[in-house]
């Protein structure tokens, strides 16, 4: 997911995407642990869109924030 389909959704959405990126984050460890991870880039990948979940996220309260 590019950043800009993430400005898209709503701040509900996005937490349910890091929730779901989360575990997958977890089972890609899981399958380095094991050597079944074919693209340890994944792991890597995964941590950034869960960090700019994240950021969009916190962008999206403070806009609310600002607006009440």
């Amino acid at each position: 997911m590019k950043l800009s389909e993430m400005r898209e959704k709503t701040v509900e959405e996005l937490k349910q995407f890091v929730k779901e990126s989360k575990q997958q984050l977890l089972n890609f460890r899981i399958q380095k642990t094991m050597h079944k991870l074919e693209n340890t880039a994944e792991i890597s990948k995964t941590k950034r869109l869960i960090a700019q979940a994240k950021t969009v996220i916190t962008e999206k309260e403070a806009a609310c924030e600002q607006r009440a």
